[in-house]
Formats: C-alpha cells, sequence, structure tokens
C-alpha cells in the first residue's frame, strides 16, 4: 500500500500557510469598507447565489413561475424581495390591475356575481345609487284627510245654504222656519265634524315629524367595491399560511343571520391574493403542504381562473358562492425546504413541480459556495450592506433625539441603557470593517462550510456583524477590528452553541478526571461536532471513547448507549480491520469481544467519524499502550485509510481553547484544506513527527501556546502520532500479544479438560 509521503505532500501543507496572505491580497483592493461600493441593482445585493439570480431575472421577463429550494439562511426571503422591488420598477405600470372588482347579488341570497369595471365609473354608479336610495329615504309624504274633510266641507256649506234660503222663504211661509232650525243644526255639527279630522290631521302630521322611509332592501341591492387598485397598490401578496382563506377569499360570518338584519352575501365577500395581488410569494411551501390547499393551488394555476365559493366549515358564509369566475394570472414565488420538496416528487407523480417547470424553474439555493475571489469580493460588499442598513436603523431610532438634544443627549441616554460611563467623544454611528474584520468574517464562513467553500448561511451572520459594530461603537472605534467580531462570535450563538459551550465546559473537568484517573490506556479523545437545525451551524466538541477488548469471548463488537446505525456500522468496520491485521501477521484465530463507549455522551452517537478514534483506543488497550491525551483525533476508518469527514474546522476549533488543555489534533490528509481559515490573523509554522506533516498555530502573542495539527493518511500514522509507535512496531506488538491470548486460551482448555477428567474419575 502506497502510504508514504512525498516531497509534494509536504510541499501542499507548507503551501496552506500561504493561504493567509493570499487572502489578503485578494481583499487589496480596500483597506476599510467606506471603499467599497453597493450596486444599485437590488438583486446584485444578494450574494453567492448567482443560478438563483439567473432564474429570478428570466421569470421576470416571461412572468413565469419560481421554486427556491435551500436552508434557512441562504436568501430566499430576501430574492423575493428584491424581485419584487425589481418587477415593479420594471414592469409594475403594466402588471398592476387597473379595474376595480364589485361584488351584485346573485340570483338567490347565497349567490353573488362578479363585475370588473373602471375605478371611476365604479365610484360613480354606487355614489348614484347611494344618492336615489337616500332621495327614497327622505321622502316621506305628509299625513292628510283631505278627502274625507272635503265631503264634510260640502255638505255644511250646502246646509248653510239651505238656511240662507228658508230664512228667506219663512218670511212668506212661516212653515219654512222649520227647515231653517234642521239645516242650521246639520250645518253645525258638519263643522264640528270638519274641525275633528283637521285635528287629527295635524296630530298625525306632528307625529310624522323625523320620520323616514325602510330602505335596507335597496341598500342590499347596492354592489360592494371588494377591490380598489388604487388602494392596494402592492403588487407582491406575501402569504406564510396559504389556505382558501388568505389566498382565493371567501365570505365573512354574519352575525345578524335572520329577520330584516341580515347581511346579504355580497357584502361579506372578500377576495385573497389570487383575485388582488400578481406576485403570491409563499414564504414556506410545508404549510400549503400541510393545509391541504395544495389541489386548489394546481387548479388555479392551471386555468388561471376561479370561482369564489363558501368555507369548508358549516356556519354562516358555508353555502355562499358566486357565479361567475374571477381572474388569477398570478406569478408564484415559493421557497421550501429539502424535506418539502421529497414529498412534492412523490405527491401527484410531482403535478406542482411540473407546473412549475412548465413556466418557470426550480432552483437549488446554494449552502456554500467556492472561495474565489469573486465570492471574497461579494462577502465584502455584503459586510457593506449591512453596514448601511444599520446605519439606517440608528437614524430611525435615535434620529429625533440627536435633532433635540444632539449627540451629548444620545450619550447620557445610552449611558442609561448600558449601565456604564461612555467616552465624552461617544457617537452612535456605524463604523467601517476594517480588512483583518472582514478577514475574521470570512474565516467564520470558511469554518462553516467544507470542501474549501464559504458557508451560504448568511442569516446569522447578520446578528454577529450588528453585533461587532456594537463592540466597536462602546469602545469608540473608529473601524470595526477583529476582537469586535471574535467577542460577537462568543455572544451570539444559537441554541445548540450555547449547549455545546455548557458541554465544553463539562467535558474540560471531565477530561482532567479522566486523565488523573487513568493510565490513559483504551482512552481515546475523538472529536464530535454538532449542527444547528434552524441556522446549520456547526460547533464541535470533545467527544472521550473508553475502548476494550477482551479474550475469550464471542469475536463481536459491543457498542451500548445512543450509539445510530453509522455509528454502529463503523464499529464493525473497526473490528474488521483489527481482524485483518491480525490475520496479515498470522495471529491465532482467537475470539475477542470488543467494547466501545462513549463516554458520558447522553445524547447519543451517530456517524463515522469517530471510527479512526475506536480503532486507536482498541489497539492501545490490545497492545497495553497509552494514547496521548492531550491531542484529539477524528477520520473515517476504511481498511486502514483514513477517509475525510465533515465539520473538521469546527471540530479542531473546539479544542484549541486554552483551558481545556488540548496541544494539537490528528485530522485525514484530505481535510487538509479546512484547516486553512484557522490560519487567518494568527502566527504558523511547519512542523513534522517522523514522517507524519503538520502545522503549528500559535494561539496566543508572541508565538506562545502552539497547537499542532497532523494531516494523516492511514491510521498507523496516527498510531505514530498518539502513541509513539510506527507500523512495524504495533504489528509486533499485537503478534506479542496474540501469542500471549494464544497460550491464556491453551491453558485455560487444558485446565478445563483436566477438571473434567476427575470429574469423571470420581463419579
Amino acid at each position: 500500500m502506497h502510504d508514504e509521503y512525498t516531497k509534494n505532500d509536504c510541499q501542499w501543507i507548507k503551501e496552506l500557510m500561504l493561504y493567509p496572505g493570499n487572502l489578503e491580497e485578494r481583499l487589496s483592493f480596500f483597506e476599510d469598507t467606506s471603499q467599497i461600493t453597493v450596486p444599485d441593482d437590488p438583486i446584485e445585493k444578494v450574494i453567492f447565489q448567482d443560478r438563483a439570480k439567473e432564474a429570478i431575472r428570466k421569470i421576470a421577463q416571461n412572468k413565469g413561475h419560481i421554486l427556491m429550494v435551500g436552508r434557512p439562511g441562504t436568501g430566499k426571503s430576501m430574492l423575493a424581495n428584491m424581485f419584487n422591488q425589481v418587477l415593479d420598477d420594471a414592469l409594475g405600470d403594466y402588471l398592476r390591475p387597473k379595474d376595480s372588482i364589485l361584488a351584485y347579488p346573485g340570483k338567490d341570497k347565497n349567490h353573488i356575481r362578479f363585475t370588473y369595471q373602471n375605478p371611476e365609473k365604479a365610484d360613480q354608479l354606487i355614489q348614484n345609487l347611494h344618492q336615489s336610495i337616500s332621495s327614497a329615504r327622505e321622502g316621506v309624504a305628509p299625513f292628510s284627510l283631505s278627502d274625507q274633510i272635503k265631503p264634510i266641507t260640502k255638505v255644511r256649506n250646502l246646509l248653510l245654504i239651505a238656511s240662507l234660503l228658508s230664512i228667506i222663504g219663512g218670511l212668506f211661509f212661516p212653515v219654512l222656519f222649520t227647515l231653517t232650525g234642521l239645516a242650521g243644526i246639520g250645518a253645525i255639527f258638519m263643522f264640528i265634524q270638519e274641525n275633528n279630522h283637521k285635528v287629527q290631521e295635524k296630530i298625525q302630521r306632528d307625529a310624522q315629524h323625523g320620520m323616514k322611509n325602510s330602505v335596507k332592501h335597496l341598500e342590499d341591492m347596492i354592489p360592494e367595491l371588494v377591490y380598489d387598485p388604487r388602494k392596494d397598490k402592492d403588487l407582491m401578496a406575501r402569504v406564510s399560511e396559504p389556505d382558501d382563506r388568505n389566498m382565493k377569499g371567501g365570505f365573512r360570518h354574519d352575525p345578524y343571520q335572520s329577520g330584516n338584519l341580515h347581511t346579504p352575501a355580497h357584502k361579506r365577500t372578500y377576495l385573497g391574493a389570487h383575485a388582488k395581488s400578481p406576485v403570491i410569494y409563499i414564504d414556506e411551501l410545508k404549510t400549503l403542504v400541510k393545509s391541504g390547499y395544495m389541489s386548489d393551488l394546481l387548479e388555479i394555476m392551471q386555468n388561471k381562473r376561479f370561482i369564489l365559493e363558501g368555507g369548508r366549515n358549516t356556519g354562516s358564509g358555508a353555502a355562499d358562492r358566486a357565479e361567475n369566475e374571477l381572474r388569477a394570472e398570478n406569478i408564484i414565488i415559493a421557497c421550501c425546504n429539502h424535506d418539502t420538496l421529497s414529498y412534492l416528487q412523490s405527491e401527484g407523480d410531482g403535478a406542482f413541480l411540473s407546473r412549475i417547470e412548465d413556466r418557470g424553474e426550480i432552483v437549488q439555493m446554494e449552502s456554500a459556495v467556492p472561495e474565489t475571489t469573486e465570492s471574497i469580493r461579494q462577502v465584502a460588499q455584503y459586510i457593506k450592506q449591512e453596514v448601511i442598513n444599520l446605519g439606517e436603523d440608528l437614524k430611525d431610532t435615535w434620529g429625533a433625539i440627536i435633532e433635540k438634544e444632539g449627540y451629548e443627549g444620545v450619550r447620557t441616554r445610552s449611558e442609561k441603557i448600558f449601565g456604564q460611563n461612555l467616552p465624552k467623544d461617544y457617537r452612535l454611528v456605524e463604523r467601517e470593517f476594517s480588512r483583518p474584520a472582514v478577514l475574521e468574517v470570512i474565516k467564520e464562513l470558511r469554518c462553516r462550510g467544507n470542501d474549501r467553500k464559504l458557508s451560504s448561511m448568511l442569516r446569522p451572520m447578520n446578528g454577529i456583524i450588528k453585533t461587532a459594530e456594537f463592540e466597536a461603537i462602546l469602545e469608540n472605534s473608529p473601524l470595526v477590528q477583529p476582537k469586535h467580531v471574535r467577542k460577537a462570535l462568543q455572544e451570539h450563538l444559537s441554541l445548540e452553541g450555547s449547549m455545546t459551550r455548557e458541554i465544553l465546559e463539562h467535558k474540560k473537568s471531565l477530561k482532567r478526571y479522566i486523565s488523573s484517573m487513568t493510565d490513559s490506556i483504551g482512552y481515546v479523545v475523538g472529536l464530535a461536532v454538532i449542527q444547528a437545525k434552524s441556522s446549520g451551524t456547526m460547533y464541535g466538541q470533545p467527544l472521550p471513547i473508553r475502548c476494550q477488548i477482551t479474550v475469550g469471548g464471542s469475536d463481536s463488537v459491543v457498542s451500548p448507549g445512543k450509539t445510530g446505525d453509522i455509528a454502529k456500522a463503523a464499529a464493525q468496520n473497526v473490528r474488521a480491520s483489527i481482524k485483518k491485521v491480525l490475520k496479515k501477521i498470522n495471529a491465532p484465530a482467537i475470539g475477542y469481544e470488543m467494547h466501545i463507549e462513549y463516554i458520558q455522551a447522553h445524547s447519543g452517537v451517530e456517524g463515522d467519524s469517530a471510527s479512526v478514534a475506536m480503532d486507536v483506543g482498541l489497539i492501545s488497550d490490545y497492545i497495553r499502550r497509552p494514547v496521548n491525551q492531550r491531542i484529539g483525533i477524528t477520520g473515517s476508518l476504511t481498511g486502514d485509510i483514513v477517509l475525510p469527514v465533515g465539520g473538521t474546522t469546527e471540530k479542531v476549533r473546539s479544542i484549541m481553547d486554552l483551558d481545556l488543555g488540548m496541544m494539537g489534533a490528528c485530522i485525514p490528509w484530505q481535510n487538509k484544506y479546512d484547516i486553512e481559515p484557522l490560519l487567518l490573523n494568527t502566527d504558523s509554522e511547519y512542523i513534522q513527527d517522523g514522517e507524519v506533516p503538520g502545522i503549528r498555530i500559535f494561539r496566543s502573542e508572541n508565538r506562545c501556546d502552539p497547537f499542532d495539527i497532523f494531516f494523516c493518511k492511514t491510521k498507523y500514522h496516527a498510531y505514530a502520532i498518539l502513541m509513539g509507535l510506527k507500523k512495524q512496531e504495533i504489528e509486533d506488538r499485537m503478534a506479542e500479544r496474540s501469542a500471549q491470548d494464544l497460550k491464556f486460551i491453551q491453558g485455560l482448555a487444558k485446565k478445563n479438560s483436566s477438571s473434567d477428567r476427575n470429574e469423571n474419575a470420581f463419579a
């Protein structure tokens, strides 16, 4: 097996130390971020996601759809917002709806009709209807008894005339005076009747004062303006929980459902995003899947129109329905994670994905990008953008105080907030990042990435940048320096990071205790990593492992506790690797029971990155050789070869804390480039232990507190670093141990055989 190091291998390790200088040369175009310009194009403010930006521009051109798939913090929401801004500037005046939507009563109380109409004409129509109804309401006719009074007046007048004529006739014919009396009495009676009717008429008119006609039946016929393009001007609707109510619309509940108080269906109508918004941004597609709206969305995307119906629940509004269709010519921008994408691929044979691809694209968001000159330039641009954003936030928060009280008032008020005296020349203004501070951010992005890549999950970095800004402001430093960024990194931890810090404190005392109480035989310090579910950030931590080989048991490997399937498979691979060596040295076939214990790993262990550590621990116990407890190790073992693992940078960085007492680490050869970010803003030198090359990093100033990192190709290189033995020495000791075990087994078998003979003789 070609496991020897060559001159080129050593040269490659030496070239790693050129990384800090090469990176600084790439950043030589600025001294601090004040010299960096931010692009005017909003889409170019999103960094790293070139493929997604290209797709966004295409769908803006042809009004297509897009599905962005990626982990949180990679810029999906920011791209959607920038797309909205660009599309609004370019085509907003054409895409934005021009017509108002009116809802009219339908064929019965549960049906309505929609019409699209010019907003001015719609306003005039509704205004005219209201005026007409108002006139009808006020047009109450006065109460009148004139039809009853007029006949009485005529009769009274006739009786008066008859009385006068009878008086004249009585002068000639006295008998006519009798008629005069009767006519007079009748006239008086009619006069009283006439007055009674007039009084009654006056009483009724007085009681009628202020009364109006009931016109509710007419008001219920007035159309309802359910969408006005002059008021609702947003081009994009942001929907976080898509369902029928916020996507299609519906009918509100009517609390007055009977009598003359009920509200007609068209006046309880409201519209959702489909009818009002040219662009619909669905933030998390998983919620759409959970709400069961996927089938409706597929139909609307296909037909570009829909019928508004009542809710699926019972009660008021459930039976309401539109008689005609609403237009729904929407551009769909959707985001999801990979677990949702897997569901979409199987659901309906990928019908939704097919709709997206028909008129758009499905874009995989980059979780990490190669470290190139362009990507480094984008990091500097990103930091500049965050500096500008912080400046705007400070103006919004403190602008009124600065204008009224000046910076002296800001300083006084800030002292009350921070509980400490601030410099007299304290100014609450944003600070630019120095070039070394930018290097520190790039270092963090490299540590969070793998394989010489920068992490694209930038959302967690926003808080770190702002915290570093405030650290510089509190010190009244003219620029943000690396120390401010490092302090911000210590303070700005996710939940998993905070837990890791607590675990690390526990590991310090645990490691010291184990080192003081054991001979270090079978004990090895592995390196583990925890990944934050929300941000994807990885946090390393030491993982003490205890290994033991017992002769005479079943030929097996035992790993108790919450060990995952991959970790169990790795343990089996280690067992096979050790048996291969035993076979190579012609060791006798003896059953060995191998025990592996992850010390106080209460949350369980998964993955194969501890397989080299397990192998070292088992061999240590087998040949009774102590392991150097001040050097950690990680790597995946396949036969004798050490293969690369993930999170190497974070694993090594986690044990570089001086309080932990670690002096170095062994990592796989193919993970050598993961050490590059640890060389930034530090001193380092090339070292070599035997034939194994490495790099020494000085953790303190004046080249103090060295930390050695060795690059191992095979497990024998790890043996050499951790146990100080070469390959032949290891094999010789293993052969010696196997011979002892064979002698022990033979002696035990002979003793058992003799015991059996004695028992038979006694019987």
